[in-house]
Parts: C-alpha cells; sequence; structure tokens
C-alpha cells in the first residue's frame, strides 16, 4: 500500500498550550551524585570517535542534575553510544511520533489512504504538538492498536498510558531509538511513503518546538525532531527530545530521555549540551562553524494528565 497525503489537509484550528515556565513545588530533583552512576558506552567503527564521544557527552553532563538517558546511533560510522537505554519515563509528547507511526501503519495493514480529516490531524499533531489532534487520533485506534504496532515495532518495553492519557505512556531509550530506526531505513512495518510522510512533519515543526535534539547541528545537515515536556509532582519536570538528522556523510538519530528537572527550562539545557556534543563529533567543521542555535524561549504542549 502505497501512503498519499491527502490535498485537502488542513491544520487544526485549535491552539497549543505552552507549558508553565516554573518549577514544580515539592518535585523530587535527583542529585548530581544520582545522575552519576550509569556511564555512557560508545561503539563504532572508527574507535577514535567512539572515545570521543564518551568523552564529550560525558563532560556535557558533568554535574547535570535529574536522570538522563542518552541514544545514539550513526549509520556511516556505526557508532552507538547508549546511557541508561532501559530506564522509563513518561513521554509526554514525544509520543505522538509513535501515534503517527501506529495511524500509518494501521492503514497500511488495511490497504488504503489517510482521509482528509486524519491528514489533517497528523500534521497538526507533529508540527503544532496538538493535544486535541492527539487525543482524537488516540481514542480512533484505541490503545489496543497502539500496542500491536508496538509489538510490530519490536517496542517491547513501551507501554501505552491508561485511560486515554496517551502523554504517560511509558517509554525508554532503547524503544525510541527502535522507532527512530524504522522510520530512517525500509522496513517491512512501515511503507516508504509512510516514513517520508512522518520525516516531513518532522521537519516542519514550528520554531518555537524545535529545540533539543537539533542544537548545534552544523548548516547542511536536515534535522527532524519531536519534544516533550510534562511536570509532575513526583520526578519534577520531564523533558525529552528525540531527532533525526542526515547530511555531510552522516545519517543518525538521536534520544534524550530526562526526568528530576527543577524546570523545564533546565531539562532543555541539559538536552543541548548533550546534542551540541554529538554534533560536533559526528560533523566537525574546519572553518568556521555555522550550527544551529535554537530559540531561547522554547515551548511544547503540556499534555493532560490525571489530577494529582
Amino acid at each position: 500500500m502505497t501512503h498519499r497525503i491527502s490535498r485537502r489537509a488542513r491544520v487544526l484550528s485549535a491552539g497549543v498550550a505552552a507549558a508553565v515556565l516554573v518549577p514544580v513545588a515539592g518535585a523530587a530533583v535527583a542529585t548530581p551524585a544520582a545522575a552519576a552512576t550509569a556511564q555512557v558506552k560508545c561503539t563504532s567503527s572508527q574507535p577514535d570517535l567512539a572515545k570521543k564521544l564518551t568523552k564529550d557527552i560525558t563532560a556535557a553532563l558533568k554535574n547535570r542534575k535529574g536522570t538522563i538517558a542518552v541514544g545514539l546511533h550513526d549509520k556511516a560510522t556505526k557508532t552507538t553510544c547508549t546511557l541508561r537505554g532501559t530506564t522509563a519515563f513518561d513521554s509526554a509528547s514525544v509520543v505522538k511520533v509513535t501515534v503517527l507511526a501506529t495511524l500509518l501503519w494501521d492503514a497500511k495493514k488495511n490497504d488504503r489512504y489517510l482521509t482528509d480529516r486524519e491528514s489533517s490531524l497528523a500534521k497538526a499533531m507533529i508540527t503544532k504538538s496538538d493535544n486535541n489532534a492527539t487525543s482524537a487520533l488516540w481514542r480512533q485506534l484505541g490503545a489496543g492498536k497502539v500496542k500491536k504496532f508496538l509489538a510490530a515495532a519490536k517496542m517491547t518495553k513501551t507501554v501505552p498510558g491508561s485511560g486515554g492519557y496517551w502523554g504517560l505512556t511509558r517509554i525508554n531509550v532503547q524503544d525510541e531509538q527502535k522507532l527512530l530506526a524504522l522510520v530512517t531505513a525500509p522496513n517491512s512495518v512501515l511503507s516508504d511513503n509512510a516514513r517520508a510522510y512522518i520525516l516531513k512533519l518532522m521537519n516542519q515543526v514550528v520554531r518555537d518546538q524545535r529545540w533539543g535534539t537539533p542544537a548545534g547541528a552544523p548548516t547542511g545537515v536536515k534535522t527532524h525532531v519531536k519534544n516533550g515536556w510534562l511536570p509532575r509532582a513526583t520526578h519534577g519536570w520531564r523533558v525529552h527530545s528525540i531527532g533525526a538528522f542526515k547530511g555531510r556523510g552522516h545519517d543518525y538519530t538521536i534520544s534524550v530521555l530526562t526526568h528530576g528537572n527543577g524546570s523545564m527550562n533546565y531539562g532543555v539545557d541539559t538536552i543541548q549540551r548533550v546534542s551540541k556534543a554529538i554534533h560536533k563529533d559526528l560533523t566537525p567543521l574546519t572553518q568556521a562553524p555555522q550550527r544551529y542555535a535554537p530559540t531561547d524561549t522554547p515551548k511544547e504542549a503540556s499534555v493532560p494528565v490525571p489530577q494529582s
């Protein structure tokens, strides 16, 4: 089945509610010592690159509070880096890529195109992180279909949020990297057109939501991103970013998941420190560097959760 984007697709007018940029009272925040218990592990066909990434990611995380998980894979150099790959986090809006992938996988199974309505909802969900659009697609699919997609994708540790609370889906870096691998390379789960559609929307995310993993990506590297954040009484702020990048001889994916942040901005800064180190090591620039600088006022949709 070939995926088709509807000609009459339209962006929903529903606005995106930005999370309030203040710490959560009484939030539990980890200490730097707790964050340092795990170690970054990198392997590569280029041993020196693996050593450099290990050193620089570790340095970027030095003295950072909270629990931080990192995943990197570069196809060109067969480089993989992992930190807390199986640690579970509440997904927040990062799960929206999984929702879209499930929608396209289900359409492929039923040999059909997306409807105009589905295309509009999908575009709003990814490019503007629209919560209403996500809830509509989540209700349409149901947790059952999401679970079947996760099984097909071998994302065995991802658990859909119950009671319609998709933002409380439990995710980890290992599974998010599996998802990005499906989106960025031919496979039997997602059609080539479906993969291209997901990447297209991730490349069209609005400016104030293009923070996180794109930070430090050099000119000439195409970026695709989806972020999320969520403040709760336990574990403080969850702040996440997943991204796919291609250009300058590299084809790589980055996932950074965090919780235990005292504020949203603190989590964003942690992710961007890691991302800048990765981009710099994979794509060093010998001339005056021109690298992507994210907005100073990052935004994202604060997903619906049950009352405490």
